[in-house]
């Protein structure tokens, strides 16, 4: 985390764009640090644009006194970009740099969505994972995640069981229902995430067999190398995660196996020309000597936006387990909504107000997604995050810990409900707009 970060609070973090706000920075422990006796002296810079409409001259500086204990900065912050905020004390001749503080300015339609972290495929072991549903769960929160769905293979029980580990106990993790779907002679992986009922169990059903015959008639004659019966229970697929309002992922077309990718180009290909899913897992949990298949399904996705298509994207971590230092938080998904339930999160996501992000341990983190989302990501990564995923830490611990028998634990995580929703509307809110 930024020096600044740590032993500074600025409020606001996140402004409206192409409009007036004021800025205050103030010491967290030092209530001292600013000292009347002092001057200290402001510098102002936008990222990508010098200020064309605010009046503020290049390489300009303004002069700034404390009040009560704090630093006040009013500005007219011109576009959607990032904008450091410099601030120097002067003793005399000599200058000393107090910190670099940075602040972003958003549309509207930003400025009225937060950012959720979440990951939208992950395993217990009720499948292949190591640790169980509500263990899972704990320690999502525990990296700073704000929701998730245990989507174990062929499984939708698991993700209940994580809801059902804290029946009653107030926290602040969204744990949604989910599965990752196999259909029966289908190499396609889908997850169902958020929906109401398993697709999983719909398959030894007669209506799973008669509707993936009609959709093979009616949605043929299919591209050549395209296996018409794969094809249409994707569709059907897709589809039933719709009907219980779930998200349907398409899960990592570019999955190296079996000295092939699975599943083939040519159904890969036809389901991005078609579109039957909601979502494109653009990052997905594949370890460093695996990497060339991210690599190869963030170019896809670059393709087919440049032939036009929306194109909405997830990422996430697929992992097996949370203490083997590997897959585990290294992908995961920022939404852009206004809240964090289900429904604000599916729609959010569909919007196209989703970026996918890479952090895998010791590199700097990478996001994908639309332009502007990315700046953004990239600003709340280095500038929010940390101190939201501090908070979120303590949280997953106690919830671990609760999993476990621990009988105080649920006290203390009441305790400490609503703390990070908070953080984010005083990185928001506290704007002076004209």
């Amino acid at each position: 985390m930024k020096p600044e970060n740590i032993y500074f609070s600025v409020t606001p973090r996140v402004v409206p764009a192409n409009a007036t706000s004021e800025i205050v920075i103030r010491p967290l422990f030092d209530h001292s640090a600013f000292r009347d006796d002092l001057d200290y002296e402001l510098a102002y810079f936008p990222a990508e644009e010098f200020a064309q409409r605010s009046g503020w001259p290049e390489n300009a500086r303004i002069r700034a006194k404390p009040e009560n204990g704090a630093i006040r900065f009013t500005q007219y912050f011109e576009a959607e970009q990032e904008h450091a905020i410099c601030l120097e004390s002067l003793n005399g001749e000599e200058r000393k740099q107090v910190g670099d503080f940075r602040v972003y300015s958003v549309e509207e339609d930003l400025y009225a969505r937060r950012a959720h972290k979440g990951d939208l495929h992950i395993h217990s072991s009720r499948s292949d994972g190591r640790e169980t549903p509500g263990y899972v769960a704990g320690a999502c929160r525990r990296i700073g995640l704000d929701f998730m769905a245990i989507t174990d293979h062929k499984q939708y029980g698991p993700s209940i069981e994580a809801q059902e580990a804290f029946r009653g106990v107030e926290h602040d993790l969204r744990i949604f229902r989910g599965e990752e779907v196999h259909p029966p002679n289908n190499p396609v992986h889908m997850i169902n995430f958020g929906g109401r009922f398993s697709v999983n169990d719909l398959f030894v059903s007669d209506e799973y067999r008669s509707d993936v015959a009609r959709l093979e008639r009616e949605l043929g004659p299919f591209p050549p190398g395209v296996d018409s019966y794969q094809y249409a229970s994707c569709a059907w697929c897709f589809n039933k995660i719709r009907e219980g309002g779930g998200l349907a992922i398409f899960c990592h077309p570019y999955w190296y196996t079996s000295h092939r990718y699975a599943p083939s180009g040519a159904i890969t290909t036809h389901l991005f020309e078609t579109q039957p899913f909601d979502a494109y897992e653009i990052i997905g949990g594949f370890h460093r000597w695996e990497a060339e298949s991210n690599t190869l399904q963030v170019a896809r996705y670059h393709e087919e936006r440049a032939k036009g298509k929306s194109v909405p994207i997830v990422g996430v971590s697929d992992a097996h387990g949370c203490e083997r230092d590997t897959l585990f938080g290294w992908y995961y998904t920022i939404v852009f909504s206004r809240t964090p339930e289900q429904p604000d999160l599916i729609g959010s996501m569909k919007d196209l107000y989703s970026v996918a992000v890479e952090a895998m341990a010791g590199e700097m983190p990478r996001a994908y997604g639309p332009f502007r989302l990315v700046k953004f990501a990239l600003f709340l990564m280095r500038e929010v995050f940390p101190q939201h995923d501090l908070l979120c830490e303590q949280e997953g611990r106690l919830m671990i810990q609760h999993v476990a028998g621990d009988s105080g634990a649920a006290e203390l995580l009441k305790r400490l409900k609503g703390r990070t929703s908070t953080f984010l509307e005083v990185c928001w809110r506290f704007a002076v707009v004209e």
